[in-house]
């Protein structure tokens, strides 16, 4: 896939294409040096990591303002739909412990001209947001009951959690209810057939 073609298929506009061009760039130099995603995904990154993430903006209320990404790592999905809740007005707090991934994104939010981006170079257990994000995500982080965990100090009462998983969504959900109540969604991926973004609601502790 293309970043043309990734602009077909997203509908994005021009000036996001621009900035994701301009994440992609600072990606590829990074990449040299840093492991920051697999080496092995660098020729299909539009397919595997851009439109993986900016899938999650359509099932996103139009009107989303507040946005946390956990573990944000090389920028997916978080500086991806940063990028694109740009043009809403929407900000995004991006929360990654590991040092250089945390100095990456604060370099390609830089070269992105974003200024809707926060990067927090904690751990996500330390971090106490105020006022609570309306939108939580995460990709890849943890197995989902840790994942809920995590997600559950970081949202409030009324906080919607889009969580990308494999394979395995419907075990983890099995495991995961036992620890919590909460409403689940499962959109199909549009880019892995064994891949689901779970949207979570209303959750709790059982």
């Amino acid at each position: 896939m293309t970043p043309e073609e990734f602009a077909a298929a997203t509908n994005v506009s021009r000036e996001t294409l621009e900035r994701l061009n301009a994440m992609d760039r600072v990606l590829m130099e990074w990449s040299d040096r840093h492991n920051l995603i697999a080496r092995s995904t660098l020729p299909d990154r539009w397919a595997r990591h851009y439109l993986d993430s900016a899938q999650i903006a359509a099932h996103l209320s139009a009107d989303v303002k507040t946005l946390a990404d956990l573990g944000s790592g090389a920028g997916f999905p978080g500086l991806v739909l940063a990028a694109i809740l740009a043009e809403r007005g929407g900000a995004v707090t991006l929360i990654e412990s590991t040092g250089k991934k945390a100095a990456f994104l604060a370099e390609a939010a830089r070269a992105m001209e974003l200024s809707n981006v926060t990067v927090i170079p904690e751990r996500i257990e330390a971090v106490k947001l105020s006022p609570k994000p309306e939108i939580v995500t995460a990709r890849a982080l943890a197995p989902l009951p840790k994942l809920l965990q995590y997600a559950h100090e970081i949202g409030g009462e009324n906080t919607k959690y889009f969580f990308s998983k494999g394979q395995d969504v419907d075990s983890e959900l099995a495991e995961a209810a036992t620890y919590w109540q909460m409403t689940v969604k499962l959109h199909k991926s549009l880019t892995s057939p064994s891949g689901t973004i779970l949207e979570i609601g209303k959750l709790a502790r059982a």
